[in-house]
C-alpha cells in the first residue's frame, strides 16, 4: 500500500506541478494577493454559484493529498487527530511551497487564499476518507490475524553434551 499511495503521491504532485506552475502568456498580471480572505471574499461578493466554481478549482487541486500523504505513510494504528494534523501541515506547506514558486513564473500571481483554499481541501479530503479506510483496514487486518491457524509450541529439545562429543540426555 505505501509503494501504491507514493507513486500515486508523486504523480498527484508532477501534474499539480505541470498546472500551476508552467508560463501563462496573459496581456497584463494583477499584483499579488497578500491580505487573507480578500478574493475569498471578491468572489463570493459576485454570487454563490461564481464563488463555488473559481473557489472549488483550489479546493480540490490539493484535495487528493489528504488521502495519498497517510496512505504513503502507510500507517494503521495511529491517533486521528495525530494524523490529521501531520496531513494538513504537510499540505499547506506543500500549497505554500507552489505559491512561493508561482511567484517567480511569467504569468502567474501569488495568493495568499489559494493557500487557505488548498489547505482546507486537505483537510477535508483527510476527514471524510481516512478514519473510515483505516478503521476497515484495522478490522480487516485482525479478521486475518484471527483467521490464521496456530501452531502448538514445540517442546524443549533434550539437552546433550557438546563439549565431550558423547551423547548424554538428562
Amino acid at each position: 500500500m505505501r509503494a501504491t499511495g507514493l507513486l500515486l503521491l508523486v504523480a498527484h504532485l508532477l501534474v499539480v506541478g505541470w498546472l500551476t506552475l508552467r508560463p501563462r502568456t496573459v496581456p497584463w498580471v494583477p499584483a499579488p494577493n497578500v491580505e487573507p480572505l480578500a478574493s475569498i471574499s471578491a468572489e463570493l461578493a459576485h454570487g454563490p454559484w461564481h464563488a463555488v466554481q473559481s473557489l472549488g478549482g483550489q479546493v480540490l487541486l490539493l484535495a487528493p493529498l489528504g488521502v495519498l500523504l497517510p496512505m504513503a505513510a502507510g500507517r494503521l494504528h495511529v491517533s486521528p487527530l495525530v494524523s490529521l494534523a501531520r496531513t494538513v501541515f504537510a499540505g499547506a506547506m506543500i500549497a505554500l511551497a507552489i505559491e512561493l514558486l508561482q511567484a517567480g513564473v511569467p504569468g502567474q500571481v501569488a495568493d495568499v487564499d489559494s493557500v487557505l483554499l488548498n489547505t482546507l481541501g486537505v483537510a477535508l479530503a483527510h476527514l471524510v476518507v481516512v478514519p473510515g479506510a483505516r478503521y476497515r483496514l484495522r478490522r480487516r487486518e485482525e479478521r486475518l490475524r484471527d483467521a490464521t491457524p496456530k501452531i502448538s509450541r514445540v517442546g524443549v529439545a533434550p539437552q546433550a553434551d557438546v563439549l565431550f562429543g558423547s551423547r548424554t540426555y538428562l
